[in-house]
């Protein structure tokens, strides 16, 4: 009779694991199942579609209107003005020091070699505008994008004067700091 328990306790010991391990096993396949759908069911193809003219219209030249009217060609490239400017203004009660770094935003190879070469122009010019300012207007977000947008306005004058073109199309704060 002990025998006839023990077997009984033992077949239903290897049924209770055997249940375990089927039901582990059909979590993981509908996890596994789950995790497929989401990542590769869809509609892949209007997603590379979409990608690739994005891409597209990021290689090919496109003419676009800037600020000042004219039209340029190319894709959008960065310039770096290789250190940041930093200057002093008056402010209420004390004098303040500001440093800001600046990219140029130029369409086309052609500006952008020519907003290279005349760094030292932009910098004078850079410089000069923010002289000009007042801290307690730099305060405010509102005074930091109307020096940014005056800064624009100087480089591209500057640039159209020595170049024929506007060559810059926005002057970007890349860090400002004020003491």
């Amino acid at each position: 009779m002990a025998d006839e328990e023990l077997q009984i306790e033992e077949e239903g010991g290897k049924k209770s694991k055997l249940m375990l391990i089927v039901i582990i096993v059909v979590v993981l396949l509908g996890g596994g199942a789950a995790a497929y759908f989401f990542l590769f069911a869809g509609e892949d193809e209007p997603a590379a579609a979409q990608l690739a003219e994005g891409e597209g219209g990021a290689l090919v030249a496109d003419e676009t209107e800037n600020t000042s009217g004219s039209a340029e060609v190319g894709s959008a490239l960065y310039v770096a003005i290789p250190q940041p400017i930093t200057f002093h203004i008056p402010g209420s009660g004390r004098e303040r020091t500001v440093q800001i770094k600046i990219q140029l935003l130029v369409r086309g190879s052609e500006n952008e070699e020519a907003a290279k070469v005349n760094i030292p122009l932009i910098q004078g010019t850079l410089l000069k505008v923010f002289s000009s300012s007042n801290a307690d207007d730099l305060v405010t977000e509102a005074g930091k994008i109307e020096l940014r947008e005056k800064a624009l306005e100087e480089v591209q004058a500057a640039m159209k004067k020595y170049t024929g073109s506007d060559v810059v199309e926005q002057v970007l704060f890349t860090g400002f700091v004020m003491q």
